[in-house]
């Protein structure tokens, strides 16, 4: 991944993000976008100077709509905007979350639909890049106007005011806008004409954080596979379930690529081959169906990740600025600008898609949860591994209680609203339909990282049944890197120990990719 992103307000990726928010990749605008962003500010220039009323430029907002800002009032109308709308509450943004936010509305504002100067994309380049971080709280969207509230605490350091953390000599250091801008060599901005609204006017902290949903949840997806491909082994479970035949005669995408990621990860593997021919007619469902559940899991989040492309490089404040010669006659302007408004900032392409990753990130850490009681229960599990894959059951209850941890963790995910089904109208009744994009996303990340958990118990609870595997049978060539990964961060289970240490380890190789690096090493063509 590079070190640079460059921004042109096309080729944003949920990968690029998560380099830009949790990385520090710096970020440089493509020429082509910054001539895009000095031809729209020209035309809203233009439009200043016919003197006709629009929205954003010389009116008042939401339910003021009908109220004439005097053109000396104009900048004063911008600042006082961001001043207002920064009125949101709950924890701050964490650093990565408010760098996510930022980068995605500067790649919306290079789209050249926003009408900002040029100084005010130098701006946001410059925060990220100089490590200036702005104090965001995190409650406060509704979705629709986009995420005004957490935008407009970020826009609010851009003219020298509220409160940003500044990396210095390794020192992260809190300072009031205009010192943090300082800090760094800026001055504050002096908000001209509609550049107030296209900064707080749009889906960025909805989309960043989808992006990481996105991110996190393929790796997810991907470790549930290797964690159930590891199960299905130490269970002396079959791989028949993963025949090519069976998934041809019903092709959902996911469905067969994780077939196909099973038997590449159980390839060469003498566990399965050693009962190939055994006498047990059909396994239990969360192994034998695991294509299946993994599979649609895959495809909700291949369904949310084309939104978020979409979203992440799309003009999402309102209005719009164009050329003239695009648009129709009705629209707003003059010869040379003409401006739309519309509602590209309601979130609701993110919120339906989040709420459904939610729901299928619930269903994959459900079926992690019931594989790991199938290694762990002595009602169901396999009679050569001990009641809890403990050393001396009874005297000792080894993995008993981190699938209490599963079972809690999965309980809340299933706790989780699902908020896009939400409404509750605002600003006097002219916005009187949003979307809760943003809370969608916040419990769609909730669902990842407890997904991550569940996952890791499962892999902990196989690694420890390979101990008791008879004989010297060798693993697929998947498993037994996937063994091998576990290992090198967690010990073998030999009496009982305090085991949230193994799980947060377990857990963080999933989260940070790292199984991912080992299988790909081991298994070609590992999707």
């Amino acid at each position: 991944m590079s070190a640079e992103v460059v921004l042109d307000g096309d080729s944003l990726t949920p990968e690029d993000v998560v380099a830009v928010a949790r990385q520090n990749a710096s970020v440089e605008v493509a020429d082509d976008a910054r001539a895009a962003v000095r031809d729209s500010r020209e035309r809203v220039e233009d439009i200043v100077e016919s003197g006709q009323a629009v929205y954003g430029l010389n009116t008042g907002f939401g339910q003021l709509v009908n109220t004439r800002i005097e053109r000396e009032e104009m900048r004063e109308l911008q600042a006082n905007l961001v001043r207002s709308h920064a009125s949101g509450a709950g924890r701050e943004l964490d650093i990565e979350e408010v760098r996510a936010m930022l980068v995605g509305r500067l790649n919306a504002l290079v789209k050249g639909y926003s009408g900002v100067r040029e100084s005010v994309v130098d701006a946001l380049c410059a925060l990220l890049n100089e490590g200036v971080t702005p104090v965001v709280r995190s409650r406060g969207s509704l979705g629709a106007s986009g995420d005004l509230a957490p935008l407009a605490h970020l826009a609010l350091v851009l003219i020298g005011e509220g409160e940003a953390d500044v990396e210095t000599g390794g020192e992260t250091e809190r300072l009031p806008g205009g010192d943090a801008l300082a800090a760094v060599g800026l001055e504050p901005l002096d908000l001209a004409p509609k550049e107030g609204l296209a900064l707080i006017n749009g889906t960025p902290l909805s989309a960043g954080i989808a992006s990481f949903v996105v991110v996190d949840g393929e790796r997810a997806a991907r470790a549930a596979d290797a964690a159930g491909a590891l199960t299905t082994e130490v269970t002396m479970s079959t791989t028949a379930n993963c025949d090519p035949a069976i998934h041809d005669a019903r092709p959902h995408a996911g469905q067969s690529t994780v077939a196909e990621t099973v038997r590449a990860l159980t390839a060469e593997s003498e566990v399965v081959e050693s009962h190939r021919n055994c006498d047990r007619v059909q396994d239990a469902y969360s192994i034998r169906c695991l294509p299946q559940v993994h599979g649609a899991v895959r495809d909700a989040l291949q369904h949310l990740r084309e939104a978020v492309e979409v979203e992440l490089n799309s003009a999402t404040d309102n209005p719009l600025v164009f050329d003239a010669a695009d648009v129709d006659e009705r629209a707003v302007g003059t010869s040379a600008g003409a401006v739309l408004s519309g509602g590209n900032f309601h979130g609701e392409p993110l919120a339906l898609r989040l709420d459904y990753a939610t729901s299928a990130l619930c269903e994959l850490a459900a079926i992690s949860e019931r594989r790991t009681d199938r290694l762990l229960n002595p009602n169901v599990q396999e009679h050569h591994l001990p009641a809890f894959l403990a050393a001396e059951p009874g005297r000792h209850s080894g993995f008993m209680i981190p699938q209490y941890t599963a079972a809690a963790l999965l309980n809340e995910i299933r706790s989780l609203g699902r908020p896009s089904m939400d409404n509750t109208p605002v600003s006097g009744g002219q916005e009187d339909h949003v979307s809760m994009s943003l809370q969608s996303a916040y419990h769609a990340r909730t669902a990842v990282e407890n997904t991550h958990t569940v996952l890791g118990v499962e892999l902990l609870c196989g690694a420890q049944a390979v101990e008791y595997l008879p004989g010297d049978l060798a693993l697929g060539r998947g498993t037994e890197a996937v063994y091998d990964t576990l290992r090198a961060v967690v010990e073998t289970l030999d009496a009982d120990r305090a085991l949230s240490p193994d799980m947060d380890a377990a857990a963080d190789i999933v989260a940070r990719g790292v199984l991912d690096d080992a299988i790909d090493d081991a298994v070609d063509g590992f999707k």
